[in-house]
């Protein structure tokens, strides 16, 4: 196909989803739009995934895969951006999908409105053991945002409905990022520095209440799926990112802000729930230590009064953060814990209806 007449890039790194990535490429060779292409980045994978690709390829001429050795997802990102020559950039992730339409609507809405990012809903598909799923419905209503104000202004919906956090629901006009020099940074969590980066000044959003993506949670070797170290740590980066990107946009309503501090504490209890995961390999001891010096944050506090939980049970969960009870607190992750492993539909719902 011609440079000139691909309409999207679509970039994807892989690495060891050999189970996975073929049902990830059919999706994409599936799209109602044909204008595309497909730029795989085998990183390093010791599996048999970078094989799978290649068979694709040999087959479709608008399948291009690249073999490197392993240097991470944004790596392997930010390598196919260079070579990309799409007008706009999607990313998808190996180990999901995306419904058909997906690339035509997207695009679509992109050339309607001169858009330099989409935004669209997507789907949580947990897995919760013997062929069962859970699906999970993220989405906000459509909207047209023509310039900074009104998108800053609105921008809070879009991350409260975990919309602005991921690249694999959007669809990047490749001007935009080119121009603006946006690339995905070397550390563990990519997405979100990447998506801050590309809202910072953008200029022309659409939003799309359709979903498409499919996003599968609880794989069981999934990065999504294991104990963090250093969780906490890029939790609390990721919080002073947001906070310096609404203090940069000069919006500091009181919508935004309790979202902002609503998030930071479903996050905090995510970090302490980390801390008490079966792979964890310290001591009681240094588990409840950790937790006290995580309370002992005076951020804590300030975020915890600001926030108001949607769900008896969020108020119930913000009760030993509260009363900055160690004990309590350490408690309730083991209880999340337990409930998270045992039987993961229940967690499913309980995280939904926070």
């Amino acid at each position: 196909m011609e440079s000139n007449n691909i309409k999207v890039s679509i970039i994807m790194p892989v690495y060891k989803v050999e189970e996975y990535v073929g049902k990830a490429i059919e999706s994409i060779q599936a799209q109602t739009l044909k204008e595309w292409e497909f730029l795989i980045v085998d990183d390093g994978t010791p599996d048999k995934s970078g094989e799978i690709c290649d068979a694709y390829a040999e087959k479709d001429d608008r399948i291009h895969v690249i073999h490197k050795e392993n240097g991470g997802a944004p790596s392997a990102r930010n390598m196919a951006i260079e070579i990309a020559k799409g007008e706009y950039f999607y990313f998808l992730d190996s180990d999901d999908w995306a419904e058909p339409t997906m690339l035509e609507d997207m695009y679509n809405l992109a050339k309607r409105d001169n858009a330099q990012l989409v935004v669209a809903g997507f789907y949580i598909d947990t897995y919760c053991g013997n062929g069962e799923y859970i699906t999970d419905d993220y989405l906000v209503e459509d909207a047209v945002y023509p310039d900074k104000e009104s998108f800053r202004k609105n921008a809070y919906k879009l991350f409260d409905k975990n919309l602005l956090y991921t690249p694999w629901n959007k669809l990047f006009e490749a001007k935009y990022v080119m121009e603006n020099n946006l690339r995905f940074p070397t550390t563990f969590w990519d997405d979100f520095p990447f998506n801050v980066s590309v809202v910072r000044n953008v200029e022309r959003v659409t939003v799309t209440s359709k979903q498409y993506y499919h996003f599968l949670r609880a794989r069981t070797e999934s990065e999504t799926a294991a104990y963090r170290p250093g969780m906490y740590e890029k939790r609390e980066e990721e919080h002073g990112w947001m906070m310096g990107l609404y203090k940069e946009w000069h919006v500091g309503d009181a919508a935004s802000m309790e979202m902002i501090a609503r998030r930071y504490i479903e996050r905090f209890i995510g970090c302490v729930e980390n801390i008490t995961n079966p792979k964890c390999e310290m001591t009681e001891k240094e588990k409840k230590a950790e937790i006290k010096k995580m309370l002992a944050n005076p951020r804590v506090n300030k975020m915890v009064k600001i926030a108001k939980p949607r769900s008896s049970y969020m108020k119930i969960m913000l009760l030993p953060i509260k009363w900055h009870s160690t004990f309590l607190t350490y408690l309730e992750a083991k209880v999340i814990t337990h409930v998270k492993t045992k039987n993961t539909k229940l967690f499913t719902k309980l995280k939904v209806g926070r």
